[in-house]
């Protein structure tokens, strides 16, 4: 999802682990496949981060392969993979799911794992992040902390349920904040990304929601050499400037790969496509700056408190 500017070489690295103490049960190796690389710092680094935790957790032997970005490669990679007694495999984005529910018939001892696809066979699953929530305490930041009333999302796709619930979230906070919604329909489109940032802030937006994982970086250090605000995707981005990221919207790739492996070693993995949210503690808000007044701060705590007890989140004004 994360461009890189010189390619790829495919590569295979071997993991292993020295750990005593396994739990491992019914998991016997892991393999991962990434369409970049493990080290953009944002999207392929936490898939790596998870195995690491894998390998941790339950001693067993884990792999990785970069640029795995077609079905011919992936069926090369999943056979390389099956050789090595790899019986869990992670597909890092939505891509892989086409690609497993085709093959997956032929390796009925593997299981499948993709993120944000439809996963249509027995041994197939589809992780996805429920967005709208983390999006909605995103827009709340965005619309209390905006001097000019106008705050933008520069989303990826129009699918993406967090770009809802920025916008419902903007609305319950301040009716009459302004939000402005711009597609780049494209994970890794930087330049795209940039000229809708110069768009709004022509318009006066001056809070700014990147959700794209690919192009979330250049944008805020771009608000930053503005003095303009960010709220953080994906991964907490505080450390691109605390008096620019006002929070983040995280998801914990790395905790979900350790949950999955969790249910897998015990024989609870489902088929299917499953969601993941903040009552499972692998999306939270990410650290505020210290420009956010702390009664707010305490005010979105306390609601993110209700929205795992319940699931219901304030309605728009």
């Amino acid at each position: 999802m994360y461009k890189k500017c010189l390619p790829i070489l495919l590569i295979i690295i071997f993991l292993t682990s020295c750990s005593e103490n396994a739990d491992h049960g019914k998991l016997k190796k892991v393999g991962l496949l990434v369409p970049e690389t493990i080290s953009d710092q944002v999207w392929g680094t936490k898939g790596y981060k998870g195995m690491l935790n894998i390998q941790s957790r339950f001693n067993v032997d884990v792999y990785y392969k970069e640029g795995i970005d077609s079905e011919i490669m992936v069926d090369r990679a999943v056979k390389d993979f099956k050789q090595k007694g790899v019986n869990l495999i992670f597909g890092h984005g939505s891509e892989y799911a086409p690609y497993f529910n085709k093959i997956a018939h032929k390796y009925p001892k593997i299981h499948f794992v993709c993120f944000n696809g439809d996963a249509t066979e027995k041994n197939t699953t589809s992780l996805n992040f429920k967005g709208h929530a983390m999006g909605f305490f995103g827009g709340m930041t965005a619309a209390h902390m905006t001097k000019t009333k106008q705050i933008g999302i520069i989303a990826a796709f129009d699918w993406q349920p967090e770009v809802k619930g920025f916008i419902e979230g903007a609305k319950a906070e301040d009716k009459n904040v302004q939000v402005n919604v711009k597609y780049v329909n494209n994970w890794d489109d930087r330049d795209t990304a940039i000229r809708y940032l110069n768009d709004l802030i022509s318009q006066g937006v001056d809070v700014v929601y990147p959700a794209g994982d690919g192009y979330n970086v250049p944008v805020i250090e771009q608000l930053k050499s503005k003095g303009l605000y960010a709220i953080g995707y994906v991964s907490d981005q505080s450390d691109l400037g605390e008096s620019t990221v006002l929070t983040s919207t995280v998801q914990h790739v790395p905790k979900l790969y350790e949950l999955v492996a969790q249910k897998f070693s015990q024989g609870k993995l489902k088929s299917g496509n499953l969601t993941f949210d903040f009552p499972d503690d692998v999306i939270s808000m990410g650290t505020y700056s210290h420009l956010v007044d702390q009664p707010f701060e305490e005010k979105i705590n306390q609601l993110i408190s209700t929205y795992k007890n319940t699931g219901k989140l304030p309605k728009p004004h």
